[in-house]
């Protein structure tokens, strides 16, 4: 006689299967709602912790200390950082405030930094300006040649003045200089070595004249000094040594010109004065 084969009790089976998978989900229920809020606890602490940081007197700014200006005065720095004696130091957002420092036409620069427990600290660089650049309208360029604002009245009117330059001739960065900035901008640096012939302090103005090249006027006996392109410092040299020439020759003081476009044939023009009147002879 064969076996006989046990019947499994599917219906117990399938209720056991419906109770571990009410637990589970229940246990996943537990879980995530342990997770939540737990993440809602921590976020309430974090929002609770800043809003006591932020308002505490005791992180009050009671020290500000700006550096690295000197056009602009450290009340409009503080001005344009929009920052002001007793702000909490960390409601302050300082990329907010160093975007704003650097949009003011004389700051190429800046850094904003807390220090604990109550100061800021503000470092910015200044543009420095070299020259002030004629275009029709006036522009004032840096010791890198670049425009950084347009002139206005509250702005230094004792730099040299350039003239005769383009739009096209404006320095772009990555490219190359054109020949008659590139000129201009070597004078400068001349002009800032010692002993220079022809100092950037006494530079007044310097004409540009694409063809012929540059013309200086620094001196007051002197109206117009010709250098032309290139070769500047052999024409510096010969030029130092008309200058001691000429002063011990008391007769040429005043001069027209000077012109030293050619090194082997320097002319130089004496200033043309009209003879007084009723000295006129009739011939």
């Amino acid at each position: 006689m064969g076996r006989k084969r046990i019947r499994r009790n599917y219906y117990k089976n399938s209720a056991a299967k419906r109770r571990n998978k009410i637990i589970q989900r229940l246990i996943f229920c537990i879980k995530t709602t342990a997770v939540v809020t737990a993440l809602l606890v921590v976020s309430f602490l974090f929002i609770f912790s800043y809003d006591f940081i932020t308002q505490c007197d005791y992180f009050s700014a009671d020290r500000l200390v700006v550096t690295g200006e000197n056009r602009l005065s450290e009340k409009q720095v503080l001005q344009q950082a929009q920052i002001k004696k007793g702000i909490n130091i960390f409601s302050l957002n300082l990329s907010k405030a160093r975007k704003r420092l650097l949009t003011h036409a004389w700051i190429v620069e800046a850094e904003v930094s807390r220090e604990l427990p109550s100061g800021i600290n503000i470092r910015i660089q200044e543009h420095k300006p070299l020259a002030i650049l004629d275009l029709g309208r006036k522009f004032i360029i840096n010791t890198s040649g670049e425009i950084f604002k347009e002139m206005a009245a509250s702005d230094p009117d004792h730099l040299p003045i350039i003239s005769g330059l383009q739009f096209s001739d404006i320095n772009v960065r990555g490219k190359p200089l054109s020949i008659p900035f590139k000129a201009v901008m070597n004078v400068m640096e001349l002009g800032q070595k010692s002993e220079s012939v022809l100092p950037y302090k006494q530079l007044k103005l310097i004409q540009v004249d694409r063809e012929m090249g540059l013309t200086i006027y620094a001196f007051d006996r002197i109206k117009a000094i010709k250098i032309g392109y290139n070769n500047y410092p052999d024409k510096y040299a010969k030029l130092k040594n008309i200058l001691l020439y000429l002063k011990k020759r008391r007769g040429f003081s005043h001069i027209e010109s000077i012109d030293l476009n050619n090194l082997n044939r320097i002319v130089v023009n004496p200033m043309k004065r009209e003879s007084p009147a009723g000295n006129h002879k009739e011939i």
